[in-house]
């Protein structure tokens, strides 16, 4: 009992701290960077509170219905095109994005579909989610985990420089000559969200 309480404290810790980095981001000058962040935070907020060991707290089943229409309906959002500056321009994340909230959706139906208590049944492993959808979800999780990963692996003095400076160049022309810089611009930031949601996803997933 003691280790999967644990392991579960310290996925709710890493989806929750995952989650108020996106929060964030929000406040980026960069449009590029304020795209998903919202979204990502709800992501993050809400995988924590899934993550809350059983022992805790078991959720009536019709939380779960909640949760699928609340990302259900996120997944829509990121369907509709971009407003503001982002309009007419694909963001690059927007399928991750969508496929991370779909992702959400298909855990809270299997959740609410297990016959001995959805958030018990989730803790334990085996909460009846289709096998072959949950294997797809895992190969692209953890691909996505590997190449969000190998693109926070430093770069030589001379290329992270030059990456440094074009970083700079864009955060400074997005926000225009007068912005300041803040933590919520560093484009690294919002890849070690991706990669931290990416690890929990995972996670979870494992024990659908």
């Amino acid at each position: 009992m003691h280790g999967p309480a644990t392991a579960g404290w310290l996925l709710v810790a890493l989806c929750a701290v995952s989650g108020g980095l996106c929060l964030l981001r929000t406040r980026s000058g960069v449009a590029e960077q304020r795209g998903s962040a919202g979204g990502e935070a709800l992501m993050g907020f809400g995988m924590a509170a899934m993550a809350v060991p059983a022992a805790v707290l078991t959720p009536p089943r019709w939380i779960w219905l909640v949760y699928g229409v609340v990302f259900g309906g996120a997944a829509l959002h990121a369907l509709l095109p971009a407003r503001g500056r982002m309009r007419g321009r694909r963001h690059p994340h927007r399928s991750h994005h969508l496929l991370g909230m779909l992702a959400m959706v298909y855990m809270a139906g299997a959740m609410a579909a297990a016959p001995s208590g959805a958030h018990t049944a989730h803790a334990a492993g085996g909460a009846g989610g289709a096998p072959l959808l949950t294997g797809a979800l895992l190969v692209y999780f953890t691909g996505y985990v590997l190449w969000a990963g190998s693109r926070l692996v430093p770069l030589p003095a001379g290329a992270a420089g030059a990456a440094g400076a074009a970083g700079v160049a864009g955060v400074a022309g997005a926000r225009g000559p007068t912005g300041l810089w803040g933590w919520g611009d560093r484009p690294e930031l919002a890849f070690a969200c991706r990669l931290s949601m990416g690890v929990a996803m995972l996670a979870m997933l494992l024990t659908i």
